[in-house]
């Protein structure tokens, strides 16, 4: 696989990839000798840390015991603060010390030094609070003890200083030849880089320009009038394989060149062919279209005549049904391709509503709340009343309870809200999802449905804004109604 992209890489890649390895390989060499170099280096510093930390200790613990002293001498408010100042820095510097049970002796010394040294605190506190006492005789014989374990801990400090400076030196003795090690090891690293880089370097310039010397060949052999030459197939991809192999094709192609002429022709007439199919076919669709239109116009004008029957005979509620029905029939003809206000909108569903609630003696029932001010902005037809016809026919529709249906049209900054909300069966998420990504099958709406669905719907909204976020579905789960919401920024 590497082989392979290897080999139909571009020269330049190939040259940046040669001399970007060596590089690499460089600074990681460099830097590994630079962070083996400071390794040493910090392990050097470490080697008289821990000398270092225990003359601070020593020192620390000289102050503090001058400090009670000189206490005990004055009884100054000085001398006071200054001994709660030593006996603070002392304590700081016990934390460091070992306090587990190991088998290793320094470690041991220092675990006796810090117990000491907490019997020594707590001597010298009854020291400083027998003086604040005025207890003379009793801060003597504490001071006289504190003294002698004083004594015992800078014993043991100096011994044990004295031990890890001895360990000290032959650690620093053992990391001065790693030093030296290491410098060798570098050396022979570099040299085996450079060795390599130069091996890189000449099976690259080889591999370029042994191909350039067949091609050379090949072209003598074509303008010497020979056009049966034929080419080592070149497997790589670079730039060179790319010249043989197209130096190869052009002594071939005038017959591959006269048989697509000949395929081009023949594909020319048969796109000719469709050409005339396909306007036969259009002529064919504006026909059809043409007699689709006649028909509702038929109905319409049968709906006007069948209210002008009634309103001579009397009938109102039947004028009234009739006439809402017209209008609706009026509203599909006129608006189905044409831009419309969500006033008008509103108009249809209502007239909807007042058709559906004659035809199942008003079981449906619908409120609206709609912002007067955004009864003119321009919206696609037919987006409203289908959504109410889904909450009829899918929502409240057999529930076994009073279905309720609420419009709600408000305005919130650029952008005007259409709500259809309904009490029914309510939706799963998974059908919410489907249906907002299209990927619902529409249902059958031939009966009873203007055949405009719900992803219609969303589509139509989504090529009219120029917008993702058109519709939002919301439902609790079973039984807990929906709630769909239009989003469309505002056009007056």
């Amino acid at each position: 696989m590497l082989v392979a992209k290897w080999n139909n890489a571009s020269i330049q890649i190939k040259l940046i990839v040669s001399f970007t390895i060596t590089l690499i390989i460089i600074l990681a060499m460099n830097l590994f000798m630079y962070m083996n170099i400071n390794s040493l280096m910090a392990r050097v510093d470490e080697v008289y840390v821990s000398n270092l930390n225990l003359n601070e200790l020593s020192d620390a613990l000289q102050t503090l015991h001058e400090s009670v002293r000189e206490y005990l001498d004055t009884k100054s408010s000085d001398s006071l603060d200054s001994y709660y100042r030593a006996d603070q820095e002392y304590r700081e510097l016990l934390e460091g010390l070992n306090e587990r049970v190991v088998n290793n002796p320094a470690k041991i010394t220092e675990k006796n030094i810090k117990a000491q040294s907490e019997t020594y605190l707590e001597k010298v506190y009854e020291i400083v609070q027998a003086k604040r006492g005025r207890n003379v005789e009793r801060y003597k014989i504490y001071y006289d003890e504190a003294t002698e374990i004083y004594g015992d801990i800078q014993n043991c400090i100096y011994s044990l200083n004295n031990e890890q400076f001895k360990n000290n030196s032959g650690s620093y003795t053992i990391l001065l030849s790693s030093l030296r090690y290491m410098e060798i090891v570098s050396t022979i690293i570099l040299a085996m880089i450079g060795i390599i880089n130069m091996i890189m370097v000449s099976m690259l310039t080889r591999n370029m320009t042994k191909p350039l010397i067949v091609l050379s060949r090949a072209a003598n052999e074509v303008a010497a009038g020979n056009f049966d030459v034929e080419i080592e197939n070149m497997e790589s991809g670079d730039e060179i394989g790319i010249v043989s192999r197209a130096f190869q094709k052009m002594v071939t192609s005038i017959q591959i060149y006269i048989q697509e002429i000949k395929n081009s022709m023949e594909r020319e007439s048969r796109m000719k062919e469709q050409e005339l199919l396909m306007a036969n076919r259009m002529r064919e669709a504006q026909l059809m279209t043409l007699q689709a239109q006649i028909n509702p116009h038929f109905l319409f004008n049968t709906l006007n005549a069948g209210a002008q029957v009634a309103m001579m005979e009397g009938a109102d509620k039947t004028t009234e049904f009739i006439e809402n029905m017209a209008d609706f029939f009026r509203y599909n003809i006129k608006k189905m391709n044409q831009d419309t206000t969500i006033g008008e909108e509103i108009q249809l569903v209502d007239n909807y509503i007042y058709i559906l609630n004659v035809r199942f003696t008003g079981e449906i029932h619908f409120e609206k709340e709609v912002d007067d001010r955004v009864l003119d902005v321009k919206v696609p037809s037919m987006i409203l009343q289908p959504i109410v016809e889904n909450a009829v026919n899918y929502g409240i529709r057999n529930i076994g309870r009073e279905g309720k249906i609420k419009l709600a049209v408000y305005r919130e900054g650029e952008f005007v809200y259409l709500s259809v909300w309904d009490n029914g069966v309510g939706m799963s998420s998974e059908k919410i999802s489907q249906i907002l990504g299209g990927e619902l099958k529409e249902v059958d709406l031939r009966s009873n449905s203007n055949g405009i669905g719900l992803g219609n719907v969303i589509e139509r909204l989504k090529l009219y804004t120029g917008r993702e976020d058109v519709m939002e579905i919301k439902s609790a789960g079973r039984d807990e109604g929906t709630e769909f919401t239009m989003k469309v920024p505002v056009r007056l």
